[in-house]
């Protein structure tokens, strides 16, 4: 017998307003995070001042630093080595000139031998360790963001696109932060102060000149490049997320576009988001063009005015002619120390972007937190008590002071139009989110004090517009209890009437497609409650189980569903009050 019972609330009028016109924070219709009051928590996340994208990336690899370290001394051994090298032959050319004994030049063969094989190893090593340190520490940073997506769920809080350019691009800058950005600039800076050292010994004037060309070349120009690249690095990683945004919007959108005629218009928008990032790509190759040139303008002067200076020194008398030709190469080969430093000053502007869209994801506030332990009550079932939601600081109440018993084994429908609150209530029993106030027991129990995961394996079900995945029906069943025979499977598909419809098609091994596409929306219904009953949690929930089904389907997918779950805790959430004869209770929102 269907009892109406009006929903009691603590105060307010019977209906908020909406929010931007779904007062329910439907997940599928607002695309509002699927999290407690997300806008005031995130307030809460910087409670310091805000630190720099980039150093936070850097200090990702701390736990690796004695390896970034060894791989530092690695690249400033190899690069010293170059110059010495650069040196040493010509110390050997300019003595050799003069025919000394052979005996004379015996130790300068055989350093530049060595310095040569010195090179090569170190620089090896140098990307041996550097690229494993940084491969592990990208590994950590994966994990993290999966582990961040797993339990906070703010994959609704992102598109789809752009959610994917922050898991690859983005991730992936940490390795190009951590392995050009970090190693080239510590170890230009150990090895130009050595050739600076080195090239004083030899001449002074020459040594201060080389010690301002490098001051330009490594540090001047650098930070002209990093400020030029600021602008355009922020504007390539928003315009990879918009190209990948829109085309994975005309993928998975194409029938509805083809249906409508629209594919040309998102064609041309997957057009205009590539030629808006071919145009920051060209801006970002003029600027490391321009990098490089200046680079090479600085090191130009910076070797004649070297020369200039050692040809006055040899006509004073000041400096032999081989100790010129060693003054004027090793100015030639410090060049190299900071060559790859305009180049990686211009492309801080796209990491720190890519850290910006990294950390935003990193940083998203928990859409479920597990509160102090209170003492347990002897209370068996389901129980709520004031349960009030809202989906911002200063919203309306989606449910504002909502009381509801379902004892065990007891069958309840809630019911209400569109916007009253339905989807709100399953996600708080789904603990996708925390309520805003009031209660939630199970077993007398309250929910919030529990880890998510163990609540979830209680109270379980079907949320609004299940997901499945492309994979064959088995596959999609196991995700609720991985070690199910395939016995169990079969009888599982027998309760919901799937056996004989996916039999043609392969039963257990027949693909669903992508987002189930290759089976009927009923069928997808049902085999999204299989996987539920499989699950067999305390408290079945099945939020909108029969949405846009037909009249004939809904009626006989709603039977299936009252007839598998005689003797079960269930909480049956529809828009549609028909056919509810056979449940114990009726809670319409809406009253």
């Amino acid at each position: 017998m269907i009892v109406p019972k009006r929903a009691s609330r603590s105060s307010g009028p019977p209906r908020a307003a909406p929010r931007n016109g779904h007062p329910d924070g439907d997940r599928r219709e607002t695309g509002l995070p699927v999290g407690p009051v997300a806008s005031s928590r995130s307030s809460e996340r910087s409670p310091g001042p805000a630190r720099d994208p980039l150093l936070r990336m850097v200090s990702l690899a701390r736990p690796r630093g004695a390896r970034f370290a060894l791989g530092v001394l690695a690249g400033a051994v190899a690069t010293a080595s170059a110059v010495a090298l650069l040196a040493t032959a010509a110390w050997l050319i300019a003595t050799a000139a003069a025919h000394p004994p052979i005996t004379a030049l015996g130790v300068a063969v055989v350093a530049t031998r060595a310095l040569g094989v010195t090179r090569g190893v170190a620089r090896y090593l140098e990307r041996l360790v550097t690229h494993d340190a940084a491969l592990r520490t990208l590994s950590d940073v994966r994990v993290r963001v999966y582990e961040r997506l797993a339990r906070t769920e703010p994959v609704r809080r992102f598109r789809s696109g752009d959610l994917v350019t922050r898991l690859v691009g983005d991730t992936d800058a940490t390795q190009d932060l951590l392995i050009r950005g970090l190693t080239p600039p510590a170890a230009a800076l150990v090895t130009g102060a050595g050739v600076v050292v080195l090239s004083t010994a030899v001449l002074v004037p020459g040594g201060v000149l080389l010690a301002a060309g490098l001051l330009l070349g490594g540090v001047a120009v650098p930070l002209l490049a990093a400020a030029a690249g600021r602008g355009p690095g922020r504007r390539a990683a928003a315009a990879r997320a918009e190209l990948a945004t829109a085309l994975v919007d005309a993928l998975h959108g194409a029938p509805d576009l083809h249906a409508h005629g629209a594919m040309a218009a998102a064609v041309a928008r997957v057009e205009a988001a590539d030629a808006a990032l071919t145009r920051v790509a060209r801006r970002d190759a003029t600027l490391l063009g321009l990098g490089a040139g200046a680079s090479a303008l600085v090191a130009g002067l910076t070797l004649w005015g070297t020369l200039l200076l050692g040809v006055a020194a040899v006509g004073d008398g000041a400096l032999s002619t081989v100790g010129l030709a060693v003054l004027v190469l090793t100015a030639l080969a410090a060049f190299e120390v900071v060559a790859p430093l305009p180049a990686v000053a211009a492309r801080l502007g796209g990491l720190r972007a890519s850290a910006t869209r990294l950390f935003d994801v990193l940083d998203t506030p928990p859409a479920v937190t597990r509160r102090p332990a209170v003492p347990v009550r002897d209370e068996p079932g389901l129980r709520i008590r004031g349960l009030r939601v809202r989906y911002g600081p200063d919203g309306p109440w989606v449910l504002d002071g909502l009381d509801l018993d379902l004892p065990p084994g007891r069958r309840i429908a809630v019911v209400g139009p569109s916007g009253v609150g339905k989807s709100t209530l399953a996600s708080v029993l789904f603990r996708f989110r925390d309520p805003d106030g009031g209660t939630v027991h199970l077993d007398g129990v309250d929910v919030t004090t529990q880890d998510p995961d163990d609540v979830r394996r209680a109270i379980g079900g079907v949320p609004a517009d299940p997901h499945v995945f492309d994979a064959t029906v088995r596959a999609n069943l196991l995700l609720a209890r991985p070690g199910a025979t395939d016995a169990e499977l079969s009888t599982v598909l027998d309760r919901v009437r799937l056996t004989a419809a996916l039999a043609a098609a392969g039963g257990l091994d027949a693909e669903t497609g992508p987002h189930g596409d290759r089976l009927s929306g009923g069928m997808r219904t049902r085999l999204a409650l299989a996987r539920a009953l499989l699950a067999d949690p305390r408290v079945l929930v099945l939020d909108e189980p029969t949405a846009h089904l037909d009249p004939e389907t809904r009626d006989a997918v709603l039977a299936d569903v009252l007839d598998v779950t005689r003797g079960r805790s269930l909480v049956l959430i529809t828009h549609d009050p028909a056919g509810l004869d056979a449940l114990d209770e009726v809670v319409d929102l809406a009253r």
